[in-house]
């Protein structure tokens, strides 16, 4: 499921516009980047979470050369599906 998708089936099961489901979309999305851009966690209790994981500066090889790079320290996101969300892809 895609974007629009998700959008597509908001505006069906919730009977408003396409325009209202968007815009409920959109607030979701920018307020869980806003939250973890913060470095807090999104917890969505029974499906999943999202949390910020720091990594160190490191020494790296480029793949081309062999050259050695210094990586600098990066923040990224990630997802851990929570226990019901396991349960029902492997059913």
């Amino acid at each position: 499921m895609n974007k629009l998708e998700l959008i597509a089936r908001l505006k069906t099961d919730a009977d408003i516009s396409r325009m209202e489901a968007s815009r409920v979309v959109q607030i979701f999305f920018d307020d869980m980047a806003e939250t973890l851009a913060r470095g807090d966690r999104v917890e969505i209790r029974g499906l999943c979470s999202f949390y910020v994981k720091n990594y160190k500066s490191y020494t790296g090889r480029n793949p081309k050369t062999g050259d050695k790079v210094r990586i600098k320290p990066k923040k990224l996101p990630f997802f851990k599906p929570g226990k019901e969300l396991k349960e029902r892809v492997d059913y």
